[in-house]
């Protein structure tokens, strides 16, 4: 069954309530009981067909209920996520479990485990996300298509049955109908009414682009979450923190390996309360035996990779520019920003060591270990060869009471080293920390004597890129325009129809029913038409 055909002609959809041409109700009515006109009666799919797989899909996600859960789930998954940090904000060494147990307890392991961590990027928030947008372009298809095509279809010209059932209705017999009729057409006229006549019939109608307002709500929404997902693409959207040393050479994160970045040297400043003005220096007393930075920046040079490079290769880098980043003055290149945001002051860099005779103290030759980059064998003079055999740069003792490190960064290094000589050429082991020298069997010929350390400064970097941005923007542009559309405007319909002698009138609107009522009266003072009544508050 294709359609249901009217009495004007007209054939519907199955479905139909009220007749998209002519107004004739299609299904019984009881009594008195008022027309429907939320969607002007028309068919909508989700309440049609309901028999398929697909059916049933297109229903679930046309629900406006299962999009206010969706919506109330999204959010409490989203306020959740603000609990604590998520994983691309931590600066930290440990091991994810590590960290969140030990700096926030039980709560931290549960929220680790239920995946809270790295919500924004987990498959079922994206999948909320995803059914989110479904649900918006679900429902607005459901909804905007059969509404667009009853009022395009509405004829002047209305069944009884129609006028009879709208809210605002009345009868009235005049005289001389065609210039009362005139002078409300005139009226409504002035009024901005779009006035159609037929067979003597009025229809005026404004605002109807109102009626659009809620489905433009969720094209500018549809398009911010289209927004959102976009920023899991590669290259859309990037918010890293980088360390870099002195001295250091760094690929900068979410440039595909194109963009490096070279840290010359680090200086901070720092309030000195005898040369700051009056304004500063109770800040600065306050604050005790901490200093205060005033300003820290990093000299870098940005250097950019060649464009062909075969695949694990060195790359070869040409120099881009020299910048100096400072606090709120980033390096800004490509639609990247670079920000300062942090520093760590006399980082060990590096450790000499000498190999020494225990019973003579003589010295056979010494080594310097890149604590960041240290080599596995070391070749000293007179024959000597060191091996690391273990390598700790925050050593501790684990629960177990066995060495191990709590990070990456060379805090407080420690190593194992066998020590190869002509006189052993078995090699002898030792432990060897920060004062600290320890023999596996105590009887070592030789031991590795501590010579000095040197220290650098490292800067750490925020980088960022948002190529969303004008997305968002658009989206929520759209939003908002659909806001005003359907909050400050409504539509309005007015109908004027000669009936057996007599003068009908009926009205309708979305909204606002007592400035329509009063709109209309205005439009009848000084003709002999009745001003309809509310038949809601009558009833």
């Amino acid at each position: 069954m294709n359609g249901v055909k009217c009495d004007c002609g007209h054939v519907n959809h199955v479905g139909t309530a009220i007749c998209e041409a002519c107004g004739k109700p299609l299904v019984e009515i009881e009594g008195d009981q008022l027309l429907d006109m939320r969607y002007d009666g028309v068919a909508r799919r989700s309440t049609t067909y309901k028999q398929t797989m697909v059916d049933k899909i297109w229903n679930f996600f046309s629900s406006v209920k299962v999009g206010i859960w969706i919506i109330i789930i999204t959010l409490v998954a989203s306020a959740i996520g603000t609990i604590f940090p998520q994983e691309n904000y931590l600066n930290t060494e440990k091991t994810l479990a590590e960290f969140y147990q030990d700096e926030y307890g039980v709560l931290g392991t549960i929220y680790y485990k239920l995946g809270f961590h790295d919500l924004y990027n987990s498959w079922w928030y994206l999948l909320l996300i995803g059914s989110l947008g479904a649900s918006l372009v679900i429902c607005s298809i459901d909804r905007v298509v059969p509404l667009y095509r009853a009022l395009k279809n509405q004829r002047v010209t209305k069944h009884e049955g129609f006028l009879k059932r709208q809210r605002l209705f009345s009868v009235s017999k005049v005289g001389d109908m065609e210039n009362e009729i005139e002078k409300v057409r005139q009226k409504l006229l002035k009024n901005r009414y779009r006035v159609r006549v037929e067979n003597g019939d009025v229809l005026a109608e404004k605002g109807r682009f109102s009626r659009w307002g809620p489905y433009v709500n969720h094209v500018g929404l549809i398009i911010f979450l289209a927004g959102t997902m976009i920023r899991f693409i590669p290259g859309m959207y990037v918010d890293e923190v980088m360390w870099v040393r002195e001295g250091e050479t760094k690929e900068i994160p979410g440039t595909n390996g194109q963009y490096y970045l070279t840290n010359h040297t680090f200086a901070v400043e720092t309030y000195d309360k005898d040369k700051e003005d009056e304004k500063f220096k109770e800040a600065i007393e306050n604050a005790g035996n901490n200093t205060i930075p005033k300003n820290f920046q990093s000299d870098v040079t940005l250097e950019r990779a060649q464009a062909h490079m075969i695949i694990g290769e060195e790359p070869k880098l040409s120099k881009v520019k020299d910048e100096s980043i400072k606090v709120n003055e980033p390096l800004t290149f490509n639609g990247y920003s670079v920000y300062q945001v942090d520093y760590k002051l006399s980082e060990l860099s590096k450790m000499s060591f000498y190999v020494e005779k225990k019973e003579t103290g003589e010295k056979l030759g010494e080594m310097t270990i890149d604590l960041v980059n240290p080599k596995s064998t070391y070749q000293l003079d007179n024959g000597v060869k060191v091996k690391i055999i273990n390598y700790f740069p925050d050593f501790q003792f684990n629960s177990n009471g066995e060495p191990s490190t709590k990070s990456k960064t060379p805090n407080n290094p420690a190593f194992v080293f066998t020590i190869y000589t002509k006189d052993t050429p078995e090699g002898e082991a030792s432990f060897v920390a920060i004062q600290q020298n320890v023999e596996e069997s105590g009887t070592n010929q030789y031991k590795m004597t501590f010579k000095g350390i040197e220290t650098r400064n490292a800067s750490a970097f925020t980088v960022r890129k948002d190529s969303t941005l004008w997305i968002l923007g658009l989206g929520g542009a759209i939003f908002m325009i659909g806001v005003i559309q359907g909050m400050y405007w409504n539509h309005r319909r007015i109908w004027l129809q000669q009936k057996n002698g007599e003068l009908w009138l009926a009205g309708y609107t979305n909204k606002n029913w007592y400035g329509f009522s009063r709109e209309i009266e205005t439009i009848l003072a000084g003709t002999t038409i009745s001003s309809p009544l509310d038949r809601l508050k009558e009833s």
